[in-house]
């Protein structure tokens, strides 16, 4: 179903909107976690481990410089990452302990962060230019922004697109790890070579760009509508 928009709503009113492809599996295993976890664990307890486990993930991607088996690290760090980070929100609501603007605010300049390291952690590790690692990173700035700016106008907070969210991003980050390992470098179709990770980071860049375009474009005119001349 699709979100209502609403004018005018603040951001810690907004409505999520989340149509990846694991997404309706995925809030069931949060949910059904949430309610077995101990009550001395709080969300900020949450967002917490999975800062710590995105660290921990730039960290195996930067000692691949010196030894590729540490990428076997980089799938476990993101499932914690994972763990924290996606279940801190359901279990505020699974408790009735939403705090919307202090919720939103901390977990999205958390996440903020947490990119930069690990795009920082890619760019050590040998494994890919610095200068994709600095693509993805921008293009990753590049749709927070459009994607808070639409939160704040239209009200509503995207989380993933063209089905993909972050659950399934960190999926292909875990299998390019693990692939490295053995593989760093490719040749698709006959071409190159091409460091594995340089060739991921170009499409990703340019997927980020591209979905960053058709937003601005779709949030525009639906503005537009709204508030015509």
């Amino acid at each position: 179903m699709a979100a209502t928009i609403a004018v005018g709503q603040t951001p810690g009113t907004h409505v999520r909107e989340h149509r990846s492809m694991l997404a309706p599996a995925e809030k069931r295993l949060l949910v059904w976690i949430a309610h077995r976890l101990p009550r001395r664990v709080n969300s900020d307890h949450l967002t917490a481990l999975g800062a710590v486990a995105m660290a921990g993930t730039a960290a195996a991607f930067a000692a691949a410089a010196l030894d590729r088996r540490a990428l076997a690290l980089v799938p476990v760090m993101l499932a914690v990452n994972w763990f924290g980070d996606s279940l801190d929100g359901t279990l505020a609501r699974v408790r009735n302990q939403q705090r919307p603007r202090y919720g939103y605010y901390l977990d999205h300049v958390v996440d903020i962060a947490n990119t930069a390291v690990l795009f920082t952690g890619l760019a050590l590790s040998g494994l890919c230019s610095p200068w994709t690692a600095m693509a993805l990173l921008v293009g990753y700035l590049l749709l927070c922004g459009e994607s808070f700016l639409a939160t704040h106008a239209l009200g509503v907070f995207r989380i993933s697109f063209a089905g993909m969210g972050p659950t399934e991003l960190r999926i292909l980050l875990s299998i390019g790890a693990l692939v490295a390992i053995s593989q760093p470098v490719v040749r698709p179709f006959g071409l190159g070579p091409i460091a594995l990770f340089d060739l991921g980071g170009i499409i990703g860049a340019g997927s980020m760009a591209i979905v960053f375009l058709l937003s601005t474009i779709r949030n525009t005119r639906a503005l537009y509508r709204l508030e015509p001349l």
